[in-house]
């Protein structure tokens, strides 16, 4: 983790995510609900950014080779990007239905991959952007405003 001047207004949280490293998988997600806690945000601001890390972590895990799961608080929002490379999507309006998956059966044996992912996170944010590149990776936004 990196964490940037706590005097400043805004801290960031930065994360490296490895494909495939499901022993590790979830970290990341947790040590920001846990800084959000200490700060002292609403329940409910921690619950939409908790499950926005988690999923943003969790798609990196399994779909992409690496990737970087970066928050910036400050008492206003909370700004989520995950940036991974990897395949990417093809067609992310498909990629964006609810119960539509491109992962593969030895992760759904796992219990991953129901396609609920990129869903869950857009119900979570107040922003939400999505670039991705076939072959390359891609690259999601979240904002959530502490309202």
């Amino acid at each position: 983790m990196n964490q940037s001047n706590p005097a400043a207004k805004d801290v960031t949280l930065e994360y490296p995510v490895k494909g495939m490293d499901f022993l590790a998988a979830g970290e990341a997600s947790s040590n920001i609900k846990h800084a959000l806690q200490l700060v002292g945000f609403s329940p409910e601001i921690i619950r939409r950014v908790a499950i926005t890390a988690y999923e943003s972590e969790m798609n990196i895990v399994i779909h992409a080779y690496e990737g970087v799961l970066r928050t910036v608080i400050n008492p206003e929002k909370i700004v989520l990007t995950a940036e991974d490379t990897g395949p990417g999507i093809a067609e992310i309006e498909l990629a964006m239905k609810e119960g539509y998956s491109t992962a593969p059966d030895h992760i759904r044996e796992m219990g991953f991959g129901a396609g609920m992912g990129l869903p869950n996170i857009k119900n979570c944010a107040d922003e939400f952007t999505i670039d991705s590149t076939p072959g390359k990776g891609t690259k999601l936004r979240v904002v959530i405003y502490n309202k």
